[in-house]
């Protein structure tokens, strides 16, 4: 008898937790006026500013003195979908390089620089409800997107788009894939603006994002001269020539670049407060 009492009382006790719990939720569901707002349509418009680092074909390891760091610059936008969820759309621009003189692989003399577009859409999830107003709100996200590969070197003072050449006799897609993951976090500063902080790193579905993946082709199949300069330019630094088929560079990892930016984000608004400005405008005589 004692142990059914006691069971049923330890039921009611958790009820009631469970309702102080769910009340609890609801006052984190409201505003600062009070008033829940729904989430769903909430629009923020995005910028970032930062740096892009290359990793591929041309480095074999970070060298702090020889970072080839570039510039990186964003703008897009956030959809609300839920308390956690948004969607996120970017147009992005970044440049990236790198120089094998400052690599184990000197005696190749390869080297690239790029400034390329990509856009990319994806999903962002916040630690905190969209409602409880955090001041602090770390996020993780990913996407998806395309990415513009524009690989150019530079020789007899001039710099040379690289993909007409072939410099590996290899007629790669100048648009591929590029798959987005990273962590940020927002900071609050007022009540639409927010600013913060953002690392992602974005893995392209392509190795030839430095112009370099396989091996040296046969000179004879090179289109022209210049590609023939452009492709072997170990004869720059008094070395022989390399042979056909020797390691160029290595197919078996893809070309990735990483973005550090300080980002702001700025709220617009939602559905409900659209359709109460519509409401509100002028009548057309």
């Amino acid at each position: 008898m004692r142990s059914k009492c006691a069971s049923k009382y330890a039921l009611a006790k958790a009820f009631i937790l469970i309702l102080a719990f769910l009340g609890t939720l609801k006052v984190t569901a409201q505003n600062k006026s009070g008033k829940y707002v729904n989430p769903f349509g909430v629009m923020s418009v995005t910028a970032g500013v930062g740096v892009a680092y290359y990793m591929g074909d041309l480095t074999d390891g970070v060298n702090m003195k020889h970072l080839g760091l570039g510039p990186s610059i964003s703008l897009g936008g956030l959809y609300r979908l839920t308390e956690h969820v948004s969607a996120r759309g970017e147009l992005r621009f970044y440049q990236v390089s790198a120089d094998q003189k400052y690599s184990k692989n000197a005696q190749n003399n390869l080297s690239f620089k790029t400034f390329n577009p990509d856009i990319n859409l994806g999903i962002q999830a916040d630690l905190f409800s969209f409602n409880s107003q955090a001041r602090v709100n770390p996020y993780l996200f990913g996407g998806v997107g395309f990415t513009l590969l524009n690989p150019k070197a530079k020789i007899d003072g001039k710099w040379h788009s690289l993909a007409p050449l072939t410099t590996e006799s290899v007629k790669y897609k100048r648009l591929p894939l590029v798959f987005t993951a990273g962590i940020g976090v927002s900071i609050k500063t007022t009540e639409r603006l927010s600013l913060g902080a953002e690392l992602c790193n974005n893995f392209l579905n392509s190795d030839y994002l430095d112009d370099v993946s396989t091996v040296y082709p046969n000179p004879d199949q090179l289109p022209s001269d210049l590609a023939r300069r452009l492709s072997d330019r170990s004869p720059e630094i008094g070395l022989e020539p390399r042979q056909p088929g020797w390691n160029r560079g290595s197919a078996k990892s893809k070309d990735s670049y990483l973005f550090f930016q300080v980002r702001a984000t700025y709220l617009i608004g939602n559905r409900m407060q659209a359709l109460e400005r519509r409401k509100t405008r002028c009548p057309k005589f």
